[in-house]
């Protein structure tokens, strides 16, 4: 499902207050990296058909230094953002067929780094950034059971941007950019004989 699919039947407002779950984050991927044109983040595939599990992770990495008359100080030096995804295999998928792909399982380098978009589905706010896709397995389990799949996709270059999510819609015949529930920028546009 591409992320603008799922996205047309919410309307994130900075303004949320409440509780969240596991189910209001969406974690989407590009799967057309490195394309001529570059993928718009409404069509990046949202990671979701078959998954039972996605665990977002900000692991720090710290300095640990004893310093005269002061002790034990740890420095925080960076942080690197990782998600662990589980659940079972659906084949037709297109985000589970492009991490399960070939090129991806033995794939090394810039070869196996996609761009990526996570954040709440009730405020439109996260980031978006770079990845590399690591598949831990491909399919697994008894006879009987269901194929379960394990994928980490880990940071990879910069820190994650800010993201905040806006819907790509244009009405006509102005350009009217619609933005959740309001609008914010209206251009006239002017036909081939004016001047």
């Amino acid at each position: 499902m591409k992320l603008k699919e799922l996205m047309a039947d919410y309307n994130p407002s900075e303004q949320y207050e409440g509780w969240v779950t596991n189910d209001d984050y969406v974690f989407a991927i590009d799967t057309a990296p490195g394309a001529e044109q570059p993928t718009a983040e409404d069509e990046f595939e949202v990671v979701e058909m078959g998954i039972a599990g996605l665990d977002a992770q900000l692991n720090p990495v710290t300095q640990d230094k004893q310093y005269i008359r002061a002790g034990q100080s740890t420095t925080k030096t960076g942080t690197q953002r990782s998600f662990a995804v589980t659940g079972d295999r659906y084949v037709g998928d297109p985000a589970q067929d492009f991490c399960l792909s070939h090129r991806m399982k033995y794939g090394t380098g810039n070869g196996v780094v996609t761009n990526y978009v996570y954040f709440n589905i009730l405020t439109g706010k996260g980031e978006k950034g770079q990845c590399s896709i690591i598949v831990n397995s491909d399919g697994s389990g008894n006879a009987g059971e269901s194929s379960a799949v394990d994928i980490e996709f880990r940071k990879i270059g910069s820190n994650p941007a800010e993201y905040k999510y806006q819907s790509a819609e244009v009405t006509s015949p102005s350009t009217e950019a619609v933005i959740g529930t309001g609008v914010i920028g209206t251009a006239e546009l002017k036909g081939e004989n004016e001047v």
